[in-house]
């Protein structure tokens, strides 16, 4: 599939390799591709750096620089990625180039334009996020079966927040789904209490990154 927009540009805020820290596919070599700029603002946010600055790449630039780190697996995300309209165009050259790729989406905006060779990983605002009337629910209508749904919570209400949402729109039929403690909030053991008694079927996750590297950025 040839990519017409290779021309095109993006607001990159920056582009790493490291361990893949969350999802089906933690701790995996993976290249990340962060995009500037988010029209949410979640209380517990960790790239708030990427709301704004970074720089202009075209997307020959940025598949050179994705190059260059050697890995099969790439990561877009950000700040939101679909903010900007080549997100999409991006992920296509991704695809296109060989590359295992994955979106990280807030589920704010639109995504059922993405490739569907892209896994996305799509995540419902809770309660405690602040941005939980921000959740685009046709985004669920988008999924497919390699795709994943990922749960940020923040106390023991957003648990029966997404409790509830797990089982009104039949969310582990659609594809894999993950529940994560805010990191420094709820506690780990807490939560995976809760799902061991609940008997969920779900996947607990924990931010591996964050336990090998804490908040350091480019990690």
């Amino acid at each position: 599939m040839s990519n017409p927009a290779v021309g095109a540009s993006l607001r990159i805020s920056e582009i790493f390799h490291s361990l893949q820290g969350e999802t089906s596919r933690v701790g995996l070599l993976t290249v990340f591709i962060r995009l500037t700029g988010c029209p949410m603002r979640c209380v517990y946010c960790d790239t708030a750096y990427a709301f704004s600055g970074g720089e202009n790449m075209t997307l020959t630039a940025i598949l050179d620089e994705v190059a260059k780190h050697g890995a099969h697996h790439v990561t877009v995300t950000g700040g939101e990625p679909l903010a900007q309209k080549n997100c999409l165009p991006l992920l296509v050259a991704l695809c296109d180039a060989g590359y295992d790729v994955s979106l990280e989406t807030g589920g704010a905006m639109d995504a059922s334009g993405v490739d569907a060779r892209v896994a996305k990983v799509l995540d419902i605002k809770t309660p405690g996020s602040g941005e939980m009337g921000k959740n685009v629910w046709r985004n669920l209508d988008a999924l497919n079966a390699h795709d994943e749904i990922k749960f940020v919570l923040c106390d023991e209400a957003d648990y029966r927040w997404a409790v509830q949402m797990l089982n009104e729109h039949k969310l582990a039929e659609k594809c894999a789904v993950l529940f994560s403690p805010v990191h420094g909030g709820l506690e780990p053991a807490q939560l995976a209490d809760w799902i061991l008694r609940d008997r969920l079927p779900v996947r607990m996750q924990v931010q591996l990154h964050k336990l090998l590297w804490g908040n350091e950025r480019g990690r």
